[in-house]
């Protein structure tokens, strides 16, 4: 018999499950993470092409990356064609290479399957495709869940978003991309299911009578929702889906650009262009480890010297030199998780020639993600017209996916459907779980 598995490929975190007669396994698929069912969708390359994913990943990354030596090397890269007028010449091009770094952090692998123009990268002499990099990152997951069963996976289904994107064309690529990487990853059959769908089955297994649920669906990547009658599968129905690209990792650009910037000079600098670009990378995660390079060190050096707010220029140089970019981006994440439980955090980051204190509040955390509340909102609220029902006739909200517990977003569904209605749900498994349910359901 096939053995055929459930993968939640998420955006800030992935997981694999397995449903054998009645009961769900959660597979312990990372030992080094405190929650081990859970892996981060992180995935670090070594200048030999070697791969780590989730916490090993992370550890390794620290190990040979923070506060490291570099040494740059000139190296052609290939050539331009320039024409004008009669004329054409061909000209050489080169680029400065750090030939003393280790390897490359990779994270929201998923995203890249959101974006039409994201083709992939290099990474040392080799070229990954955005299939080449997500086929690495299942193909780790697949490896490490056969050494757990003690068997070969032959299928599975995958869990993908109502839309990967609004362009109907890009988000049928997105599913066949991530579909072709896992085949290239090693699994025979692969099918899929709606994330928030997913969940719904999860949910499902608690009931003892019908009800018209709906599943919210809010991760690091994106926004699920999903209408349905549940509690009979015999009479199981969807009534709407929906969703929008807006979710944790926004959060966290955001508060970098509202809050953090200035801690660099953003707002200090307005006459330098090159180093206000420098500024503005800041909150672009895929960009800010890839802008160590000689000719950016000299332009801050320049600006140091001529005394326009040192001190900040200076706290610039270390984040980009130091690779304190993961660091930094995870107190952003701790900060903005933490405030879902307190009024008020620090987001504070000590290292060698950063010292960065912020104090940030729940009301101000509010206030810079007003506008996606409201665009969240009315998400909801028409994927409830579309399903024909009236929100008084939604007798149960599950919550699912880690930004869910953003309490915003709790205090808006309680005014919408009544606090009493309002379900919590595993917060990172709930999707994994209905995965390995609809799974199984395809066995045969």
């Amino acid at each position: 018999m096939t053995m055929r598995v459930g993968i939640d490929f998420g955006t800030s975190n992935s997981g694999v499950a397995v449903k054998r007669g009645d009961q769900v396994y959660l597979l312990p698929i990372d030992q080094r993470n405190v929650q081990p069912e859970v892996v981060k969708t992180i995935l670090y390359i070594t200048r030999d092409h070697k791969y780590t994913i989730g916490q090993e990943a992370v550890e390794l990354y620290y190990k040979q990356n923070i506060n490291r030596l570099r040494h740059y090397v000139k190296k052609w890269v290939g050539e331009m064609d320039y024409y004008g007028g009669d004329m054409h010449y061909v000209r050489d091009l080169y680029a400065y290479v750090d030939e003393l770094k280790p390897g490359r952090l990779m994270q929201f692998l998923k995203s890249a399957l959101r974006s039409g123009s994201y083709p992939g990268t290099q990474v040392f002499d080799r070229y990954y495709t955005k299939m080449d990099i997500i086929k690495v990152y299942l193909g780790a997951l697949k490896k490490r869940a056969e050494a757990l069963l003690g068997e070969k996976i032959e299928a599975v289904t995958l869990g993908r978003p109502v839309k990967f994107s609004n362009d109907p064309e890009q988000d049928h690529r997105a599913q066949e991309t991530l579909q072709q990487a896992a085949h290239e990853a090693g699994f025979r059959q692969v099918d899929f299911e709606l994330e928030p769908v997913a969940a719904a089955l999860y949910y499902e297994m608690t009931l003892d009578h019908p009800q018209n649920v709906l599943i919210f669906d809010f991760g690091g990547g994106t926004l699920d929702i999903a209408i349905m009658r549940l509690g009979d599968s015999r009479d199981r129905k969807v009534f709407a889906s929906g969703g929008i690209g807006v979710a944790g990792s926004d959060f966290d650009r955001t508060i970098i650009q509202k809050r953090l910037l200035q801690h660099f000079g953003f707002g200090w600098i307005t006459h330098n262009p090159d180093i206000q670009e420098l500024i503005n990378a800041v909150s672009d995660w895929s960009v800010l480890p890839e802008l160590s390079t000689p000719q950016a060190r000299l332009k801050l050096e320049q600006a140091i010297l001529e005394r326009k707010v040192p001190a900040r220029i200076k706290a610039l140089e270390a984040l980009i030199f130091n690779d304190l970019a993961f660091s930094f981006y995870n107190q952003v994440e701790s900060t903005k998780i933490a405030l879902s439980s307190v009024g008020t955090a620090v987001i504070r980051l000590d290292e060698k020639d950063l010292d960065l204190w912020e104090l940030y509040t729940r009301f101000q955390f509010e206030k810079d993600i007003r506008e996606y509340r409201e665009q969240i909102e009315k998400v909801v609220l028409d994927t409830v017209i579309a399903s024909g029902l009236e929100p008084e006739q939604i007798e149960a909200v599950v919550k699912t996916g880690g930004s869910s517990n953003v309490p915003v977003f709790s205090e808006m569904l309680a005014k919408l459907f009544g606090p009493q209605r309002v379900k919590f749900s595993d917060v990172f498994n709930s999707v994994t779980a209905g995965l390995a349910i609809k799974a199984q359901g395809r066995q045969g």
